[in-house]
């Protein structure tokens, strides 16, 4: 988004946040692209006891090259942030729980009626033969805080930007050296690559298993390709309008297309490559 013309990016708001943690990233994130004009505020917290279970974060030594001091502040801070953006006309690009949305619903009955409005999540349909068949339960987004997603989409207008299609993105192990040789934030992105491949080991899990994904794919692009549809990017994807019913069953929000269901407009494929290629131009 910083590289993207044309764009003022408002504020930055955390979810399921751990003391400030997560804001203290973004802050050192944005300070090292020289955005310091940017505000963070650090939003839901794991104490408040909205997540199915406790979102952990990875071993800070391994991802960041110093100690990231935490950025805690009032919970209200960050909801007075996205009401502010709201009021302004901004798209707000949710790439995390809805946590942050439903509070603010919440506080403010009716608000998200108002919203532009892209999240980064929803299960409509299994992802196409030769990626990662996964099932709605690896819904992150929307599936570790229900209640949540589904007051979100009860009450807004969102464009959804599936699992089932982020799937098919990738950062690949060969876009690295391109990393390493841009500017410092590109170049933390590429340690921090690194230290995911050793965590997670996808190569292996996915890219060598998976006939449409790349051999050396070392994680998908979900939350990029959410940011690019919602700033308008459409030569690489399909967008339909589809009738979204929502429940919640068994504790796990499930989504199908239905008579009567909510006209929703929700992304069903991408250009893979094409989204690779301008991501990768975006961040250098």
């Amino acid at each position: 988004m910083l590289g993207w013309p044309d764009v003022d990016l408002l504020a930055v708001t955390t979810n399921s946040d751990d003391g400030g943690r997560r804001a203290g990233y973004a802050r050192y994130a944005l300070d090292l692209a020289g955005r310091g004009d940017v505000p963070v505020a650090a939003g839901a917290d794991v104490a408040l006891g909205r997540y199915r279970v406790t979102p952990g974060l990875p071993r800070e030594a391994d991802y960041w090259p110093a100690p990231i001091p935490p950025a805690p502040g009032p919970l209200d801070r960050a909801l007075d942030l996205l009401e502010d953006s709201i009021a302004r006309g901004a798209t707000i690009v949710a790439i995390g729980p809805c946590t942050n949305l439903a509070l603010l619903e919440e506080r403010s009955p009716g608000i998200l009626h108002r919203a532009r409005l892209a999240l980064m999540g929803g299960y409509l349909f299994p992802p196409r033969e030769g990626f990662p068949s996964w099932g709605p339960e690896m819904d992150w987004n929307l599936q570790v805080d229900v209640e949540s997603a589904l007051r979100v989409l009860q009450s807004a207008d969102p464009t959804l930007v599936p699992l089932s299609v982020t799937v098919e993105t990738f950062l690949r192990r060969a876009h690295l050296d391109a990393l390493r040789s841009a500017g410092p934030l590109a170049r933390l992105i590429a340690r921090q690559a690194e230290a995911f491949a050793r965590d997670e080991g996808n190569e292996e899990r996915y890219g060598r298993v998976c006939a449409g994904l790349p051999d050396d794919t070392i994680n998908f692009q979900h939350d990029p390709l959410a940011c690019a549809v919602a700033l308008g990017w459409r030569e690489g994807v399909e967008i339909e309008t589809l009738p979204l019913v929502t429940t919640v069953e068994g504790g796990w929000l499930r989504q199908r297309v239905g008579e009567g269901g909510a006209p929703t407009r929700v992304v069903t494929r991408v250009d893979a490559d094409a989204f690779a290629a301008l991501w990768l131009s975006l961040v250098q």
